[in-house]
């Protein structure tokens, strides 16, 4: 992801669109883009500042979190179930979702979901 303009920039520009030039003009003169300009402006006016918002992150997880209590009593009912099971069984409740997200769910929640040893454990070499 690039990174933001400067804030310089950002408000030389506001300041030009405020002393009366189009914002097609504004752009040109400083090498932005017109929709940039436009809303720096725009913003400017809205907020009283032109600095750049956060980027990158997690902007999802607050939609599996509101159902936080849901998944995790499905999963202490039946915690052999596998993601997608799991996935299906909270479809069927009403909560969509998708296997990569509810494992980064249980990650978040430092919840492991590694199932049992299938064979018990060999004295004489691995298994």
């Amino acid at each position: 992801m690039p990174s933001p303009l400067s804030l310089d920039l950002r408000e030389r520009v506001v300041a030009a669109v405020a002393e009366g030039a189009s914002c097609h003009q504004v752009a040109a003169r400083f090498g932005v883009s017109v929709s940039s300009a436009c809303r720096w402006s725009e913003r400017f006016r809205q907020d009283g500042h032109v600095a750049a918002r956060p980027s990158g992150g997690d902007h999802t997880s607050h939609r599996i979190e509101a159902h936080a209590g849901l998944i995790l009593a499905t999963y202490e009912e039946r915690p052999d179930l596998f993601l997608h099971e799991l996935r299906d069984a909270l479809a069927g409740r009403g909560v969509p979702t998708s296997t990569s997200g509810l494992w980064r769910f249980f990650r978040r929640h430092r919840i492991t979901r590694k199932k049992g040893r299938s064979t018990p454990p060999s004295r004489r070499g691995r298994t």
